[in-house]
């Protein structure tokens, strides 16, 4: 019986990852071009002074794109990252930007509390919110433009090429963003369409944000960019994948905080959609051919089927899709971020609650989370 129940989810997991090549291949099939110029504002919640904080958010301030804004948000005047936008504005006074002090967040999703005030100060229709930790080349607007072309389109959502800090547990949790995350993403679009955003870069317009019911509507979810996408696809808006890949810059963390981290969010996605949370299990076939080659040798031929499409899945996603340097000089360290990462989703299948920047938690079971 075990012998059957692991080979199942070998084979399953095989499927997959022949999914993600293909996947892989038909998102790399449209590149749009801008035809129009539309005014954009762009949208920054900060927190502190993170690594690099000066270098990702000069990115911006050197969009080559001829009309848009920049919005900061920060809780407090005397936020460091404060002082970093105060020195980039200084420094390029011909971009017109706004920094807005938020005082302490109403809503218990403090990134949504900033995104809506400046929703509100935003003088344009069309808004890209980018987290503080994205890294853009000069033409990432003009991408952005020309995917709104479409009427149909809503919401746009960035892929990303998640880039670590110093320490191992970075590189890992960087090495599963950009092979095992990543080709999740593109099944999904490819089998069923965008039915979701992802949170690091996210473009909307303010109408369709409105439809939905506004950032109130959004401010009781962790996952609240999982949700943004859900309830634009369910108005009828088109989600779309977007052709554009970001840098996400994520820093340094030691094993603790690294773990904490990768659990909350399996927390969060296990209550945000449970099923896909569930079906996360055939996307890890290392661990699968591990636990079957332990249990039946006899079956080291599927074990190693499973290896093989796992590594080429991984090529098609970090390589083909990202242009990934970091998977390809440390490809020998996916078995460990496998193994780790399928530890981290059985541990997230226990427990409800979660630490944020220094809050305790308690998450629901519809995605929503309150102070605990």
């Amino acid at each position: 019986m075990v012998t059957a129940v692991l080979l199942a989810a070998v084979a399953g997991s095989i499927v997959y990852c022949i999914l993600t090549i293909v996947a892989a291949r038909d998102y790399l099939a449209t590149k749009p071009v801008a035809t129009v110029v539309e005014p954009i504002s762009v949208l920054k919640p900060l927190h502190g002074a993170e690594d690099q904080l000066e270098r990702n958010l000069r990115s911006f301030f050197t969009q080559r794109y001829p009309a848009f804004e920049i919005l900061f948000a920060v809780r407090y005047a005397d936020d460091p990252a404060a002082a970093v936008v105060a020195k980039l504005q200084a420094e390029y006074p011909g971009v017109p930007t706004r920094l807005i002090v938020t005082g302490e967040p109403p809503y218990p999703n403090a990134k949504v509390y900033s995104l809506d005030l400046m929703k509100s100060a935003a003088q344009h229709e069309l808004l890209v919110m980018s987290d503080s930790d994205i890294r853009v080349t000069p033409d990432m607007l003009w991408t952005t433009v020309a995917e709104f072309d479409d009427p149909r389109v809503g919401v746009t959502t960035c892929p990303y090429r998640a880039v670590p800090g110093l320490g191992i547990w970075s590189k890992l949790e960087a090495l599963g963003m950009n092979t095992q995350f990543l080709g999740g993403v593109l099944v999904a679009r490819m089998l069923e369409g965008m039915k979701f955003a992802l949170g690091p870069t996210i473009a909307a317009r303010k109408s369709v944000l409105d439809e939905m019911g506004g950032f109130d509507r959004l401010k009781d979810y962790l996952a609240e960019d999982f949700v943004m996408g859900k309830f634009a696809a369910e108005l009828g808006h088109r989600v779309l994948l977007s052709s554009y890949v970001i840098e996400h810059h994520i820093g340094s963390q030691d094993f603790a905080s690294n773990i904490e981290h990768r659990l909350r969010w399996a927390r969060s996605t296990r209550c945000s959609r449970p099923a896909g949370y569930i079906g996360e299990l055939f996307t890890m076939p290392l661990p699968l051919a591990l636990l079957l080659w332990l249990w039946s040798p006899q079956l080291w031929l599927v074990a190693a089927l499973a290896v093989a499409v796992r590594a080429f899945s991984a090529l098609a996603c970090a390589g083909w899709v990202l242009d990934d340097e970091l998977t390809a000089r440390n490809w020998w360290l996916l078995p460990v971020q496998d193994v780790l990462a399928f530890a981290i989703w059985i541990a997230g299948f226990f427990g409800n609650h979660i630490a944020w920047r220094g809050r305790r938690y308690l998450l629901q079971p519809d995605g929503r989370f309150s102070l605990d």
